[in-house]
């Protein structure tokens, strides 16, 4: 697979296919759910002594309709969740977490102890890394020459990443909530819809099955436009989450790299400076 191939276009596009077609068998109602049937041939019909009119194929747009009252919050829930994917695959790119020359500049300021200006670079960046950076390397300690006061920085990185996770888990979240609502709205027109139908059948004795049906499809339908919207959603989730770890975690070891580079240019020097002159030519 082509490395220019990322997480989040591979979403944008599964997203912009999935709405162009929901748009399309939507506006379009194709006959997808029932094959067509044949027209009904009159002379036949007489011959036959049959009355019943032909019924028209079922449609998408009809099932839906069918679904009752119930399909409102469940078509609610999948635009709430078709929006929230496509702002958390924008948002979740590796260039507003870790750009590639912000990462490049650091690492070259840190290989030469140069924490202040990393410090006034990261600071003038708005992505996830730059911000944890001037947070982090404030509490690098020039005086503690074996580590750069590690510890302080590591312990900078906790608390900043806490802060960051409230708020984009939290949306996150939101689609695990999605997937578990069209699950029990799903459920909860099943169960409606069964009712009704016993009901149906113990006040007509079971003579009526055209309502025993449309009840019986009412349960179907809406379980149906549930897991519709569920499973996605739960699917997504654990993407979103996955991909928001992952790039937390490449920030974090790019500030710890910074600080290793300085550590390891700050003990080249001092090993140079305990070389005795002259030795070379001795």
């Amino acid at each position: 697979m082509s490395s220019n191939l990322t997480l989040p276009g591979i979403f944008r596009r599964f997203l912009l296919i999935a709405v162009g077609t929901s748009l399309f068998l939507t506006l379009n109602s194709p006959r997808a759910w029932s094959q067509d049937a044949p027209a009904a041939d009159p002379v036949a019909a007489a011959s036959s002594g049959s009355d019943e009119p032909t019924k028209a194929p079922t449609t998408l747009m009809d099932m839906i309709i069918g679904g009752g009252i119930f399909m409102v919050p469940i078509g609610m829930l999948s635009v709430w969740a078709i929006t929230l994917s496509v702002f958390l695959t924008l948002q979740l790119s590796r260039r507003k977490y870790i750009p590639n020359a912000l990462r490049a500049t650091i690492m070259e300021d840190m290989s030469e102890v140069k924490v202040r200006s990393a410090i006034e670079t990261a600071s003038q960046d708005p992505s996830f890394l730059g911000r944890l950076i001037t947070v982090a390397y404030m509490k690098v300690d020039a005086t503690d020459t074996e580590n750069l006061g590690r510890p302080g920085v590591e312990d900078a990185i906790a608390d900043f990443t806490v802060r960051e996770n409230l708020g984009m888990m939290t949306m996150i979240g939101y689609l695990s909530i999605i997937a578990q609502g069209a699950t029990m709205l799903g459920l909860f027109g099943t169960v409606a819809g069964m009712v009704l139908a016993f009901d149906s059948m113990g006040l007509s004795g079971g003579s009526d099955p055209g309502a025993l049906a449309g009840n019986i499809s009412l349960a179907l339908i809406t379980t149906a436009g549930g897991l519709v919207i569920a499973i996605p959603a739960i699917f997504l989730f654990y993407a979103f989450k996955n991909r928001y770890n992952r790039l937390v975690s490449d920030a974090q070891q790019v500030v710890i790299e910074g600080v290793d580079e300085a550590i390891k240019a700050i003990k080249a020097d001092q090993m140079l400076a305990r070389v005795p002159e002259g030795i070379a030519g001795a």
